[in-house]
């Protein structure tokens, strides 16, 4: 009987092990968060005016993936992006984080309504990009504008005495009409940054200069232009780049993780009653332009990557 009772629980142990053994081998689906960090409005750096609305800054952008980075369970990231663009040194910034972060973690970006010039220079180097078939983007070039205000001072009384060493001290200051030999110099720093742009494009997306070159006229392409011409990967919306960035980084089950913007300091909110009083205080656009302008002792060239 002994005997018996120990076959029959071997037996029993046996035809366990066959139920077991197989399901405990089978793997298990791979499960990671997927971050989705919102980049919205113009990209500047950390000085922005008061009347400049939403920003995208550099140090936004970091503060945005040392979270994700910190967060081991992160395997992919997808920005989504709705930027007309904006500075050439905050876009460069960008890229490079985004760049440094690429070593790690997937990067996909859904573009929004717009993604244009340094909206799309940051979203150059992503794994992937997606747009929406009416999603503004492209707008590859270079713009820097010096207001000339000379004769609206002289309207208004208002005479400037300058005082400089260095002959081109007071070139940016729009005082009054730059030279020749200065204009040659603003054009050969736009032509060096839109060679930059140019290359930052042909060396993301797999193009060659040339190809790019004849893209980049500063022309703004539809999201399905855009696919056509080889500027992004797929046609969709934020839950279509969601899903490719799952596939990418191997996940089988996805945790999506929606990172929220910051919120408003004390600081900012004194700043915005201050645009508001402006506003209310009865400035036209004119005067309010005039006090931004006057207000910049030290005026320097704005370079673009802008729609």
């Amino acid at each position: 009987m002994k005997k018996k009772a120990i076959i029959i629980s071997l037996g029993i142990l046996l035809l366990l092990a066959a139920i077991l053994i197989p399901t405990l081998l089978i793997s298990r689906p791979v499960v990671g968060k997927i971050a989705v960090i919102p980049l919205s409005g113009t990209i500047t750096t950390a000085g922005a005016s008061s009347f400049s609305g939403s920003t995208i800054t550099p140090d936004l952008v970091s503060n945005y993936l040392a979270k994700a980075e910190s967060d081991t369970a992160v395997k992919a990231i997808v920005f989504r992006i709705e930027s007309p663009g904006g500075e050439i040194v905050p876009c460069q910034e960008i890229l490079w984080e985004i760049e440094r972060v690429k070593e790690t973690k997937t990067i996909v970006v859904s573009m929004g309504g717009m993604a244009a010039s340094g909206g799309y220079y940051i979203s150059t180097k992503a794994d992937k990009i997606v747009a929406l078939p009416t999603t503004m983007t492209g707008s590859i070039g270079v713009i820097s504008q010096v207001m000339n205000i000379e004769e609206l001072l002289e309207k208004l009384g208002i005479q400037i005495e300058t005082f400089k060493g260095g002959k081109y001290k007071d070139m940016y200051s729009g005082y009054r009409e730059m030279t020749p030999e200065e204009e040659e110099i603003v054009q050969r720093m736009i032509d060096e940054y839109y060679e930059s742009f140019v290359d930052v494009v042909a060396e993301g997306r797999g193009l060659s200069k040339e190809e790019v070159r004849n893209l980049a006229t500063g022309q703004i392409y539809t999201g399905t232009e855009a696919k056509e011409l080889g500027l992004v990967d797929e046609l969709g919306d934020l839950n279509t780049a969601v899903d490719l960035a799952a596939g990418l980084a191997g996940i089988e089950t996805a945790i999506v993780e929606y990172y929220q913007p910051p919120r408003l300091t004390l600081w900012s909110l004194l700043g915005l009653v201050g645009a508001i009083q402006a506003r209310i205080s009865g400035l036209s656009a004119q005067d309010m332009l005039l006090l931004e302008i006057i207000s910049h002792n030290y005026p320097q060239p704005l370079f673009l990557y802008q729609s």
